[in-house]
């Protein structure tokens, strides 16, 4: 196995590739024996999304786990939030075969310590893939596999972030894109007063309806179409392996991940006055805003699961949210979990007793571009040129460079993994907006090598 090709598939927080060009049994067997040296648990737990590859690479991974005498909690098929949670119930350390919203011919690994603790490039991956390479040896005693269903008590701590009984009768409407959220969202809605209309539900590794990845408008128009024809209260759109939510309006409008990000932290302020609230540094000003108006400590952090995790563990946060749809509480081992949002969002809807749009519309104070992508050769040597030219603005560079004014910012950031920069702009109208962001776009593409990959993001 040579030092190229694992640098393909070792990204910045998980392992991930083209099944077998990039990544075959073999290298799972590999990569299972080299995480279970790496964390020296007695036991992992394994969950498998319902890809086509992921039986037969969770079957590898196990005996790569086993061969070095650890033996294996087999969940079966899971959700990426579900094997976080066995982790954490379990106390013991967690692999994930998943390629989240990759396309079919993708899969991947998502690994996480004992009690659901992160492991990226800078908490032990390195590591993992040092030992991968390398290549270890069985032991004279090989660990010993069981199977475990955790699904029914999954349910029902999720069901703890809400009382049931509170709640008045709503219509929702979810997309599961035939991903792993059709096994845990229906388990858990259908424990509350929902009239459900479910897209795809069937589990389906070949996603014959659409991509699993909600991030992208054309993936959430049938579920748009299905909330105005239900008339529904809400929509739900959970991407491949169900960690991410995306919401829809009852007037099948997208809402940003900042905006859920500052309802629920009003949400879990109520619960916990004066708590810690985690953000990421391009989520809207909204959100440290609505923190602040609601009694709670805003605390402003890096992009990605590893960062946030580590900073609710150092603060104690209750909670923490991302722009991209990711959502993590502390009474959920810290992890994320797009389903929990979810359920505390239908609670916030269904105390309110008003449309969802009418809820939302005291978040909706600033306009923003979504994140656009630009494909750069020179990464750090463009975002040192814009912060020259935006020198008159207020800097930091907590993660890339984030440049604040009175009535608008941006933050750009080199991606992990590929030669990509990727621009965020937020501002007080929508005029202002594409003057800033038409700015800042040249600043960056002014270059010849500077090419737009195209806009990804919430509105």
């Amino acid at each position: 196995m040579g030092v190229g090709d694992l640098d393909r598939i070792f990204k910045a927080y998980d392992v991930r590739g083209v099944v077998p060009d990039d990544l075959d049994e073999d290298l799972a067997r590999r990569i299972g024996a080299a995480f279970a040296e790496w964390s020296g648990a007695p036991k992992i737990v394994i969950g498998r999304d319902c890809r086509l590859s992921s039986p037969d690479m969770a079957i590898a991974m196990s005996e790569g786990i086993t061969s070095r005498g650890s033996g294996v909690v087999d969940l079966g098929l899971a959700s990426t939030d579900l094997l976080y949670f066995a982790s954490g119930s379990l106390d013991l350390p967690g692999v994930m075969i998943t390629a989240s919203h990759n396309p079919k011919q993708y899969n991947g690994v998502k690994f996480c310590l004992s009690g659901a603790r992160p492991v990226g490039q800078e908490s032990g991956l390195l590591e993992v893939r040092a030992l991968t390479e390398q290549g270890l040896t069985p032991t004279a005693r090989a660990g010993v596999v069981e199977h475990r269903d955790l699904l029914p008590a999954y349910v029902d701590h999720v069901l703890t972030f809400l009382d049931p009984s509170r709640m008045r009768p709503l219509t929702v409407a979810i997309d599961t894109a035939n991903g792993m959220g059709g096994l845990v969202a229906p388990a858990v809605l259908e424990r509350l007063p929902v009239e459900l209309h479910h897209l795809y539900p069937e589990l389906d590794g070949t996603f014959p309806n659409h991509p699993a990845d909600p991030i992208d408008p054309e993936n959430q128009r049938d579920l748009k179409a299905s909330v105005l024809a239900h008339h529904a209260d809400i929509g739900l759109a959970f991407d491949g392996d169900a960690d991410r939510v995306f919401l829809i309006d009852e007037q099948a409008q997208d809402v940003s991940g900042s905006i859920v990000t500052a309802l629920v932290a009003k949400s879990m302020l109520a619960r916990e006055p004066g708590a810690s609230i985690i953000y990421n540094v391009i989520c809207s000003w909204t959100v440290p805003e609505v923190i602040r108006e609601n009694g709670g400590v805003p605390v402003r952090t890096r992009v990605g699961h590893s960062f946030i995790k580590q900073v609710m563990a150092d603060t104690g946060a209750i909670f923490g949210g991302e722009h991209s749809g990711h959502y993590y509480f502390r009474e959920n081992y810290r992890a994320d979990s797009g389903l929990i949002a979810a359920v505390v969002v239908l609670a916030q809807l269904s105390e309110a007793n008003v449309h969802l749009s009418e809820l939302l519309q005291p978040f909706r104070r600033y306009a923003d571009s979504g994140e656009i992508n630009s494909r750069i050769d020179d990464q750090h040597a463009t975002i040192d040129r814009i912060a020259q030219t935006l020198s008159h603005g207020r800097e930091d560079r907590l993660d890339g460079l984030t440049v604040e004014f009175e009535d608008w910012w941006c933050n750009v950031r080199a991606s992990n993994t590929e030669p990509l920069l990727r621009l965020n702009v937020e501002a007080k109208t929508e005029t202002l907006l594409e003057e800033k962001t038409a700015m800042v776009l040249e600043l960056i593409r002014g270059n010849a090598n500077g090419k737009a990959t195209g806009k990804r993001g919430g509105s």
